[in-house]
């Protein structure tokens, strides 16, 4: 056991959990109306316990122990064959599962900004037990336990296809089943606390160099590189969509500028162990612009209510880290260069299919829980519901003395 490592990982844990709880939290809850806020932040919670049983009861087995290339087998159920000093690589086991788990946790929590404000809490709990066991943990398992496109060469540092494209995809599935919010998409009321938004966004920012600075399972240079273009790419996209409001609207808005930092993580987090300064600066730069091309075209030309723009900016933006990379990872461009016989374009054709096919599971296997569970459960509230806020009329509460 390398102490130096295990003391970085550890680290990292916490700073991947505070992302969830309570940085994604209060980012969405700012966004929303006054009266809905505390449905975002229960669904979050609840998401993060909820994730935190299905982890340790077959979704950390499934995504990394042998088992077949497509999904891993039950040895490690409730982790029954996980000794006290068992290492994964030289930290603790226990450390690595932990690790992970938070990755399990804020990817179904990243769905929650597609679907506030109208949906039934009883579908959010079973449909997210069942999507992390269905669908986080497979494709973890394909790309990081060693399954199929991690022999075919698939690179994804820290989650653009595992975290960023499952959670987008899936978001962007529940809310065309789940229907748009009355006056969407002109007359949708404001975000009711754009300061909390920017508080839980700068708390996802610090949170995100554990996410992909401990991506490198070590204390060491891929560590401190992925940080460094992790904060380069984030201001630098940030930038991007302040400019793009400014000129547009005439004024920059806050929201706006914490959504621009978003997308910018979202998109170096796969690339951010392998790309140097020079490539963050691209990836912000594209990340900028064309997630918030996206938010637009998501909204008036596919009418979906994503409410808020998980496709656009971690579907989209995951993927883009993803096809981007090859042209990045250069050594010229501070990268850590391309594998021997490999070419710029066998590579992307490589990071294409992994795409593809993470896409197309993830597509058809939330079809299939979605619908299952809507016959059970339903899927929206009544517009009764709606109009009163799924504060008091789903769990009771309210955020704000009135």
């Amino acid at each position: 056991m390398d102490s130096g490592n295990t003391a970085w990982i550890l680290t990292s844990t916490a700073l991947v959990l505070f992302m969830t709880m309570p940085g994604l939290a209060l980012f969405y809850g700012g966004l929303v109306r006054s009266q809905n806020i505390l449905s975002v932040l229960m669904q979050c919670f609840a998401i993060a316990c909820l994730a935190s049983f299905a982890w340790l009861f077959t979704a950390y087995s499934i995504a990394f122990s042998e088992g077949s290339p497509y999904f891993g087998d039950l040895s490690q159920m409730f982790l029954m064959n996980m000794a006290r000093d068992s290492l994964s690589g030289d930290i603790p086991e226990s450390a690595f599962f932990m690790f992970q788990m938070t990755f399990a946790i804020i990817t179904p929590a990243l769905i929650v900004g597609a679907y506030p404000e109208r949906i039934k809490f009883s579908f959010v709990i079973a449909f997210s037990f069942l999507w992390i066991l269905f669908v986080y943990a497979p494709v973890t398992h394909w790309i990081w336990g060693g399954g199929w496109l991690a022999e075919m060469g698939v690179l994804d540092f820290a989650g653009g296809l595992v975290v960023h494209l499952t959670a987008g995809t899936t978001a962007l599935i529940l809310a065309f089943l789940l229907g748009p919010r009355e006056g969407f998409p002109n007359q949708i009321k404001p975000p009711h606390n754009p300061g909390l938004t920017m508080m839980g966004a700068c708390m996802l920012w610090v949170g995100w160099f554990g996410f992909n600075g401990g991506s490198a399972l070590a204390a060491n240079q891929d560590a401190g590189m992925a940080i460094l273009v992790t904060h380069i790419s984030a201001s630098v996209a940030s930038l991007v969509w302040m400019f793009i409001e400014w000129i547009k609207f005439g004024k920059p808005s806050l929201v706006g500028i914490v959504t621009g930092s978003i997308a910018g993580l979202a998109s170096i987090t796969p690339a951010s162990g392998f790309v140097g300064p020079i490539g963050a600066v691209i990836i912000g730069l594209v990340s900028g612009y064309l997630c918030y091309v996206a938010v637009g075209f998501v909204k008036n030309a596919l009418k979906i209510d994503d409410s808020l723009d998980v496709f656009a900016v971690h579907g989209l933006g995951g993927t883009l880290g993803i096809l981007l990379l090859p042209f990045l990872i250069g050594s010229n461009l501070g990268g850590v260069g391309l594998s021997e016989g490999q070419t710029v374009m066998s590579f992307f054709n490589t990071q294409l299919t992994g795409t593809i096919s993470v896409l197309i599971f993830t597509a058809i296997m939330t079809v299939i829980i979605a619908l299952i569970l809507r016959s059970f459960f339903g899927l929206r509230v009544d517009d009764d519901q709606i109009e009163e806020g799924l504060d008091l009329s789903s769990h009771g509460q309210s955020g704000y003395k009135l």
